[in-house]
């Protein structure tokens, strides 16, 4: 009797590369856009334009979802948020004061 040969040993092997590489795709666009929002408002509140409030608001809904959907861990998301609400709230300051006269 001939014994017959084991075809696709490590089908589930295969089966997980493929999806990893998907869910790397995703948390990497994830990531990029976290990124795009941060800096869209910071751009925002440089360029003195009202709707840096609304930027912001866009920017920290990005990072729960990527803390949610586990791209990112819930205190790297939590961090990246209070450093971008810190550095906001910096620029509107320094906008508001006016500039010091050189004497």
């Amino acid at each position: 009797m001939a014994q017959q040969k084991k075809s696709q040993r490590h089908r589930g092997a295969i089966k997980a590369h493929r999806q990893s590489l998907k869910r790397n795709l995703r948390n990497r666009a994830m990531k990029k856009a976290i990124r795009l929002a941060a800096r869209a408002s910071l751009d925002a509140a440089q360029s003195k334009n009202p709707k840096h409030a609304g930027a912001f608001a866009e920017a920290a809904s990005l990072i729960d979802k990527a803390a949610q959907s586990g791209a990112i861990h819930w205190r790297a998301a939590a961090r990246k948020k209070a450093r971008l609400a810190r550095r906001l709230a910096k620029e509107l300051t320094a906008a508001a004061q006016p500039p010091k006269s050189a004497k």
